[in-house]
């Protein structure tokens, strides 16, 4: 079948440019370019700030020069004497007579927190090994719970206690709180459970374990004030002023002698003396 015969377009077959759109382009054209370096460079400019102090900033501590203050392989932060570990079977097999002697004078190791359970049914593998372990090598030790949102406060603090056995010379029991809720009263009403049952079973006050931002968002209620808080806070030289702490984990990159993986740095708020005035002085 033979086409129809379309209709001669003028100006060479070019549809007409509205008006609006004339105008766009004339405005478009009439921009002088170094408009358009300004403002690509504004951009970048903006764009290379926001990534310094979102993606880099945090972590520049960890590369600043340290002199004889780099201990474990990380810059310590100064003016503290009592430092630890904290351990579970992420560390694999640990060489306890090479970490009892190998590390630094300066700085030396003097307290280990071993993972014993999380949730309700989770035994850490290496608990009982590394518990046994670093008393028996003459570290000041303690054992700590990472919480569930999957399963009550009652339910959790039940296994802890029926694993920890804590003897005269101990650390206080510490929860380590660190998932995210989907509903956040009730999740803090089963947090609460747990620390007044490890409270009223162990006779001491637990320590709480989060990040400052976490205590912030989750931990506001000012029931949680009456317990010690251990923060962690990474790649800085110091906390922010005004905030209370009892231990600081300050490194999760820590290289000590003895243990083949990356481990925890922490350190104690105080004085040996004060250090030692937390421990616990009666048998469970």
């Amino acid at each position: 079948m033979a086409k129809a015969k379309e209709p001669i377009k003028k100006n060479g077959g070019r549809k007409k440019t509205s008006s609006a759109r004339r105008s766009y382009h004339k405005k478009n054209k009439d921009l002088p370019r170094w408009m358009y370096v300004i403002t690509a460079a504004c951009v970048s400019f903006l764009i290379i700030v926001g990534s310094y102090y979102t993606f880099f900033r945090p972590y520049f501590y960890r590369f600043r020069p340290c002199f004889d203050n780099k201990y474990y392989e990380i810059c310590m932060p100064e003016g503290h004497s009592v430092y630890g570990i904290d351990i579970s079977r992420h560390q694999g097999e640990i060489n306890w007579e090479q970490l009892k002697n190998g590390h630094h004078p300066d700085a030396p190791i003097s307290f280990i927190y071993v993972k014993a359970s999380e949730g309700s049914d989770f035994k850490d593998v290496k608990f009982a090994q590394n518990f046994k372990n670093a008393k028996k090598h003459g570290f000041v030790r303690g054992a700590y719970h990472y919480f569930s949102t999957t399963s009550s406060g009652v339910a959790q603090a039940n296994l802890f206690i029926s694993m920890v056995k804590l003897t005269p010379g101990d650390l206080p029991p510490v929860l380590d709180i660190e998932e995210r809720p989907k509903n956040k009263k009730k999740y803090i009403e089963e947090v609460k459970v747990w620390l007044k049952k490890v409270e009223q079973h162990y006779g001491v006050k637990p320590i709480i374990y989060a990040s400052s931002k976490y205590k912030k968002r989750y931990l506001d209620d000012p029931f949680f004030k009456e317990y010690p808080f251990w923060v962690a806070h990474y790649y800085i030289p110091e906390l922010h002023e005004g905030e209370e702490w009892l231990m600081w984990q300050c490194s999760d990159l820590g290289v000590i002698p003895g243990i083949k993986e990356k481990v925890d740095i922490n350190i104690f708020n105080g004085s040996k003396k004060q250090f030692d005035a937390l421990l616990i002085d009666k048998k469970q």
